[in-house]
């Protein structure tokens, strides 16, 4: 399918609305900033007392945006009330301009994981779910084939990352699911837990982490969760963006930057082998052939900077690209141009 841009007014009003979510969570700092640095970064925290004791809230990864918007924190905070009615302004634009919302049993489950913290402290939101919302951060639009849901709704965070940042979320992940009527599913030999099932559903949420060896279980502190180990995945969840879901008036949450995300679909397809994970493979090729087609045009550069890293990577990951791209000449011809 040939991509078509969203109207100037829908793009514009999204990039409103994400700079007015970004700006309400740094106005909800109550205490002094506080740097720690580890292994070359510097991770920013809201410190404060709370009676005689100390307490100290991860805000993010120190950056000059997030420096700007917490120097006016004050003056954030006192326009909360009007900024919030704007926010639900600017999302009725975008779903009168044909911006489609997260369907209700999505959008609510990722508020409360919003809420809980679970983007904040570095869960990444992937998969289908996310792929949904390129829409906004590329400014096109997406017909009802594009956004065919799985039913799967996949988070990903970075198990060193999640011991690091000393940090828990408010509310753990399980207990948000098994409120919304989702079951745990234990793991067949260990008896882990890393995806949870709708009751009477076909929705599955599940926990994923990057392997760095095995792909076992591994424990995600700062989530409250365990996760399954899963080669390539730190290709994917490196550097990611802000996003917001079309929900009420928006959830901010964090998904991959699209580049990573097209090229890490040429690599996934390729290890789906047979029976239901063929269809799957299929949709990964898809979802990587229309994402590299917009960026080609729009940002050739982010896409030819993904696509050399991930092939400098080693024999492995580029026969899994080539196999992939064997099945899509055309995408390979516009790579190869653009690198």
């Amino acid at each position: 399918m040939e991509p078509i841009s969203h109207s100037r007014a829908a793009q514009v009003a999204y990039q409103d609305l994400l700079r007015m979510h970004l700006d309400e969570a740094a106005a909800e700092i109550v205490g002094s900033v506080e740097e720690r640095r580890r292994n070359g970064r510097t991770y920013l925290y809201d410190r404060f007392r709370i009676g005689t004791e100390m307490k100290s809230r991860y805000l993010g990864e120190d950056s000059p945006e997030l420096r700007d918007r917490l120097a006016r924190a004050a003056d954030l905070k006192a326009a909360s009330k009007e900024r919030k009615t704007r926010m639900s302004r600017l999302a009725r634009v975008l779903r009168a301009e044909g911006m489609i919302g997260t369907d209700r049993e999505t959008g609510s489950l990722l508020l409360a994981f919003a809420r809980a913290g679970v983007f904040r402290l570095g869960g990444t939101l992937i998969g289908t779910a996310a792929y949904a919302l390129y829409q906004g951060e590329l400014g096109v639009r997406f017909d009802s084939d594009e956004l065919a849901q799985t039913g799967d709704i996949d988070f990903a965070s970075f198990e060193r990352l999640s011991v690091a940042l000393g940090d828990r979320v408010e509310e753990e992940p399980g207990d948000i699911l098994r409120a919304m009527k989702f079951d745990a599913v234990p793991g067949v030999f260990d008896q882990q837990i890393w995806k949870w099932r709708q009751s009477g559903g076909e929705a599955l949420v599940e926990f994923l982490t990057p392997a760095f060896g095995d792909e076992g279980v591994k424990p995600l502190p700062a989530l409250g969760v365990s996760a399954q180990a899963l080669h390539y995945l730190n290709f994917l969840i490196a550097e990611p963006i802000h996003a917001l879901a079309l929900y009420r008036s928006g959830v901010l949450v964090q998904i991959p930057r699209p580049e990573r995300f097209a090229i890490h679909k040429l690599i996934v397809a390729s290890r789906r082998q047979g029976g239901p994970d063929q269809a799957k493979a299929r949709k990964d090729r898809a979802q990587a052939e229309y994402l590299i087609r917009i960026l080609a045009d729009d940002r050739p550069d982010d896409l030819a900077e993904a696509y050399e890293h991930a092939r400098t990577q080693g024999p492995r990951w580029r026969e899994r690209i080539d196999s992939s791209l064997d099945r899509l000449p055309a995408i390979r011809d516009l790579l190869e141009q653009i690198s």
